[in-house]
């Protein structure tokens, strides 16, 4: 049988280093409820991060629930349907209409050409999302935002420990909220932050994560529960020790993709943007099929057929899901529905050899006609 090659593998720190670093939650019995490990993860994940502040919540998608709650925002929210799932429910389950900007062809975010047009007397926010790694035009963005008096908050899932600029891609928008999923170049096994600047919101975040409780006898706001615990944040820290070397192992599978497969006609790679410090998140080719010779479906078939599992991300499109069929019609983002037909994210991760590499390049490269 093929040797398996799955589309991402979890980066997990040295067994006896987790096991050091969760020893004293036997000491304390804290598990949860802003722990020693909470703490000490929320100030150094401030530090690399480069942000003023910064909150932990057990997972990126309720940072994007909670925070457009924090904001109290009313009306429609202007995003991007070439994103996952969580982006867009985190609107719906806030009682907020999404509103859909097509994507620019070159790295697939929120087209800020088109973004202007779409705002109405209603809209109260902008929710772009970084997308593979690559950062938005934070610049047109935030004219458009400050023109019209509306909050951004980015979905950065994919941006973990990037700058732009020189600047940590926290530090734009009114809000930027991290996955800290398993999958992620970063991971806490399950976990998420808030990077913002306003103290006010960031008391109500810490409300709306904890129940409102300002302590044992006050509880001061309606709030839900979602903390990060204990073993959760230990992992943070232990990973964050890792990540740099983490990143790098990264950098040398991306460099042998695109030595393979740049230059392959029909092939479309991500553009490499100067400006920025990547963290080599995913390596995403679209194919066109009337040039490569045979179609995005096929090289996955071809893909999988040989133990490899790539991923169609982002397909179907948010707004071709069954749940908002009868609400949007993906045509209107005719660009990111182009993508969505034709993108595949190829396998990587840290310790994928480049061997593994080079057969999944001979696999692609052999599906022309």
């Amino acid at each position: 049988m093929a040797k398996q090659i799955l589309v991402t593998q979890a980066t997990l720190p040295p067994f006896d280093e987790y096991v050091d670093e969760i020893r004293s939650i036997w000491e304390t019995r804290w598990l949860t409820n802003m722990g020693e490990k909470h703490e000490t993860l929320r100030r150094e994940l401030k530090d690399y991060l480069g942000v003023e502040q910064i909150d932990l919540v057990v997972n990126g998608h309720m940072a994007l629930e909670m925070s457009m709650q924090a904001l109290k925002l009313k009306g429609e929210v202007i995003t991007t349907p070439f994103t996952f799932a969580s982006t867009t429910h985190a609107i719906v389950r806030n009682g907020l209409t999404p509103v859909f900007c097509d994507v620019n062809p070159q790295d697939f975010t929120m087209d800020v050409e088109k973004l202007e047009s779409l705002v109405t007397d209603r809209t109260c926010a902008i929710v772009p999302v970084h997308v593979y790694g690559n950062i938005c035009d934070v610049e047109g963005i935030q004219a458009v935002a400050d023109k019209y008096g509306l909050k951004v908050i980015y979905d950065a899932a994919h941006t973990f420990g990037e700058t732009y600029k020189g600047y940590g891609v926290g530090s734009f928008g009114d809000v930027s909220c991290f996955s800290f999923h398993a999958t992620k170049v970063y991971n806490s096994i399950e976990g998420g932050a808030v990077c913002y600047r306003d103290a006010e919101f960031g008391q109500r975040l810490r409300d709306l994560k904890n129940f409102g409780i300002h302590d044992a006898e006050t509880v001061e706001a309606v709030g839900a529960n979602a903390k990060m615990n204990e073993f959760s944040a230990a992992m943070g820290l232990c990973n964050l020790r890792h990540v740099g070397e983490q990143i790098a192992k990264r950098a040398q599978v991306v460099a042998r993709y695109r030595e393979r497969l740049a230059g392959v006609p029909g092939v479309q790679l991500c553009p490499i943007d100067p400006r920025v410090t990547s963290n080599y998140a995913y390596f995403p080719v679209v194919f066109d099929e009337k040039v490569f010779g045979a179609s995005r479906n096929e090289v996955y078939a071809a893909l999988t057929a040989q133990g490899i599992t790539p991923r169609k991300y982002f397909y179907p499109l948010v707004s071709a899901f069954d749940c908002y069929r009868d609400t949007y019609d993906p045509s209107d983002t005719p660009v990111a529905l182009y993508l969505s037909l034709r993108v595949l994210t190829l396998p990587l991760y840290p310790d994928l050899p480049l061997e593994d590499v080079d057969r999944i390049c001979d696999i692609v490269i052999g599906c022309q006609a």
